[in-house]
């Protein structure tokens, strides 16, 4: 069942769902959705209530969440472009060749292509094998880190994803947009501790993010940087 709730001026959609439970929950997961469980034959106005009580909680949980998604409008893939790498921006040096090649020289990022509509292709095959070689490196100290916790995860992986910079499975991968390799190696980092401090706690509990701040004491600086770079 989809409801919504007004909290103010802004309009708070949820998912609730009925079970065998003794408690309410309330949760907020990546993709900004909140969804209530709830006690067969519970009221609607005692979850409705519920919910407004917990909003600011909501909206923070929401905000949180935004800075984990990616924001950078389409590139255009044309000469003089700027385009970032690791936090440095470098503009696209573009030239026909005989053979398709991208390589980071200077201040550029230089694409030689026999047909130039596949400029694009190239650039963004360029930043994902970066990825491939980059995240790993920054990731192997963070996860030896990690290890004092008993925790190791089964895997990394680079996949694209709309609306998230990382994630950890439940079976403990943790999944990393290669877009990332376009920010400083901080935010980087962070994101990555991110992701391993959910192999301790899943949920973003207290504990949580007291450990995420053991391990990163400046984080909140790191996630700021990336929500405004990666704008």
């Amino acid at each position: 069942m989809t409801r919504e709730i007004k909290f103010g001026s802004r309009r708070i959609g949820y998912q609730l769902h009925f079970s065998q439970r003794k408690t309410l929950g309330i949760t907020v997961d990546p993709e900004l959705k909140v969804i209530v469980k709830a006690p067969i034959n519970t009221a609607i106005r005692k979850v409705e209530e519920k919910l407004r009580k917990r909003a600011p909680w909501i909206i923070r949980q929401q905000n949180y969440f935004l800075s984990f998604h990616p924001k950078t409008p389409p590139k255009k893939f044309v000469k003089g472009e700027t385009h970032l790498y690791m936090g440095r921006q470098l503009r696209l040096n573009i030239k026909s060749g005989k053979k398709n090649s991208v390589k980071y020289k200077g201040r550029y990022i230089e694409v030689s292509a026999k047909d130039k509509s596949k400029v694009k292709s190239l650039v963004l095959q360029w930043y994902r094998e970066h990825a491939k070689r980059k995240f790993p490196e920054i990731a192997e100290p963070l996860i030896n880190q990690f290890k004092r916790y008993n925790v190791e995860p089964s895997g990394l992986y680079i996949k694209e994803m709309a609306k998230r910079w990382g994630s950890c499975t439940p079976n403990g991968k943790i999944i990393l947009n290669p877009e990332l390799i376009k920010a400083p190696k901080p935010c980087i980092e962070y994101v990555i501790i991110h992701e391993l401090c959910h192999l301790v706690h899943r949920s973003h509990t207290k504990k949580f993010f007291q450990l995420q701040a053991k391990e990163m004491n400046d984080w909140i600086k790191w996630k700021d940087k990336l929500e405004r770079i990666m704008v």
